[in-house]
């Protein structure tokens, strides 16, 4: 489902993918644009693992961006709040978030309920939790991820 003011999975702040995702379902939510299904994973899921990753609290992370501020700013905040990650640690999270659900404990399960849950087509171009959302929010193409790490 296409949410105009959604941002994707692979745009960059501060070299990290999914982190200007959350914070736009964070705006969207607020302004009241998010739709219901999101509303239980909001602190969950990918925006969860990106604050613990950088050691800081999801609540924390949603007052930054609930008071104006960008998201490079929240970011800038997030890396003095919690801590600053360094280009290994970027590689290591765009990795691991890009490629979660391709041979790992989702790909047997997870991955193919949810092609089946979004009506997409099983052709084996559905790999990872990025690939589903990027898919069934209308903006995937199949060079994506390669153009991401660009």
């Amino acid at each position: 489902m296409k949410i105009e003011g959604l941002k994707g999975c692979y745009e960059k702040t501060g070299g990290l993918f999914y982190f200007s995702r959350m914070c736009s379902k964070i705006r969207l939510h607020a302004e009241g644009g998010l739709p219901q299904e999101y509303h239980d994973m909001l602190g969950q899921g990918f925006d969860g693992r990106t604050c613990r990753y950088l050691s800081v609290s999801y609540d924390d992370v949603k007052a930054q961006v609930l008071a104006g501020k960008s998201d490079e700013e929240v970011l800038d905040w997030c890396m003095a709040s919690g801590r600053r990650l360094t280009d290994e640690q970027v590689l290591i999270y765009n990795s691991f978030m890009s490629k979660r659900g391709w041979r790992d404990d989702e790909t047997d399960g997870f991955i193919p309920d949810m092609i089946r849950h979004y009506g997409l087509k099983d052709d084996g171009s559905v790999l990872t939790d990025f690939d589903l959302i990027e898919m069934d929010e209308g903006r995937w193409y199949p060079e994506m991820w390669r153009d991401a790490w660009k």
